[in-house]
């Protein structure tokens, strides 16, 4: 596509329209301040209440908060036994973290084709890509929809291949009314700032494996056999030993105590989002050369994205005649995301998939991000319709 498209102006918004805003009120505030005025400015008694808060809200019976979900997804490879000589397979259609994660523990990525239902791995794909190295499987649950993650536990229940979930864009989403969190051998969620509850950063482990839970706690903390909590509070100890060589990726108290007031409200920001989401779909249903995002009947979206695809042999300029309309509109957009076999750092292993991975980038070439957050007015919601539907009936072939 063409990347010098001039966008055209339908509405007359002044102030920007960001493609994501956080929702921090006061009460978010006020639990920080009183976590900063409690001493307990890292890992403390509120991490620990955060941690059994997350696995009450999910249904599963463990639940590690960390400083991140890139953080997660390395610590959970590690307390896999991951390393060299084993493969993993996930999806080329994800954050670059997901890759990462694997290249940081010294094994071998294997990229496997999306689902274009749900936008996540193709159970047929990953059956297809495993060979007797295959250590790991990462399905990711994209876009807050989840991938099918019931067909792929029983694959790789057949191959003895352990499965981590990438449910960064899904915290409260669920499959048959049962909350992402417990279907693979550990799952990690994402805190960031543009994720469905936020702790400003930060991320959770959740596990229903008490030896893998004894394992992240674990390295998460040094490899110590007792945390700060534990050696500084009112009952604690001074002497430790280092049992595992760890890592420091603990999430902090005052992210905690954020993290708790998120919580509070996940039911309401997903209730939003949903709302929003069918806005756009019931404005756009009669619009030619458009996929619109779907719910499965067996699922529950937590619509972290609402991610629009467009025909470009049916809408001038595709995708990016509707990011630059949108722009010249002050309506920020994303994409999400760039496959992974793209970027110039995974250059050398991506050649080998290069053209083997059609779905992915038929979607890639297709997909834009529309602005969805709960904060977003009446008005916010009905610009960006506006412009959508003005963007793309100019721009019909």
């Amino acid at each position: 596509m063409s990347q010098e498209i001039q966008g055209r102006k339908f509405i007359p918004r002044e102030d920007i329209l960001p493609f994501f805003k956080p929702d921090v009120g006061e009460d978010e505030i006020a639990a920080v301040s009183d976590v900063l005025r409690s001493g307990w400015l890292t890992f403390g008694p509120k991490v620990g209440e955060f941690g059994a808060a997350c696995a009450d809200y999910l249904g599963v019976p463990c639940a590690l908060p960390v400083a991140s979900c890139t953080a997660g997804l390395f610590l959970t490879l590690k307390a896999m036994n991951v390393g060299e000589g084993d493969e993993v397979i996930l999806p080329a259609m994800t954050f670059i973290a997901t890759l990462t994660a694997v290249i940081h523990c010294g094994a071998t990525p294997i990229l496997a084709d999306l689902d274009p239902e749900n936008l996540g791995l193709d159970p047929a794909a990953f059956e297809k890509a495993i060979t007797p190295r295959t250590k790991v499987v990462i399905p990711v649950h994209m876009a807050g929809h989840p991938c099918r993650i019931e067909e792929i536990v029983a694959i790789a229940k057949r191959h003895k291949i352990k499965v981590m979930e990438d449910a960064a864009h899904s915290f409260g989403a669920a499959v048959g009314g049962k909350r992402i969190g417990g279907f693979g051998d550990a799952t990690v969620f994402s805190f960031y700032a543009t994720k469905c509850i936020t702790t400003g950063d930060g991320g959770l482990i959740t596990t229903s494996d008490q030896a893998m839970a004894d394992q992240l706690n674990l390295l998460s903390f040094h490899g110590m056999d007792g945390n700060a909590w534990q050696r500084y509070g009112d009952k604690g100890r001074w002497y430790y030993e280092v049992v595992a060589i760890g890592y420091k990726f603990h999430l902090g108290d005052p992210a905690a105590a954020m993290g708790m007031v998120q919580l509070s409200r996940a039911d309401g920001f997903m209730a939003r989002r949903a709302q929003v989401a069918r806005r756009f779909n019931k404005a756009f249903a009669s619009l030619p050369g458009l996929i619109l995002p779907k719910e499965a009947a067996w699922a529950t979206h937590a619509w972290h994205l609402y991610v629009l695809r467009l025909d470009a042999e049916v809408i001038k300029d595709g995708r990016d005649g509707l990011i630059a309309d949108l722009g010249a509109n002050n309506i920020g957009s994303s994409v999400h995301f760039i496959p992974l076999h793209h970027h110039p750092a995974f250059a050398a292993e991506g050649a080998a998939f290069a053209g083997q991975l059609p779905e992915t980038e038929k979607y890639y070439d297709s997909a834009v991000s529309l602005p969805l957050f709960p904060s977003m007015s009446d008005q916010d919601i009905e610009d960006v319709i506006t412009v959508v539907i003005q963007s793309v009936k100019s721009r019909i072939i």
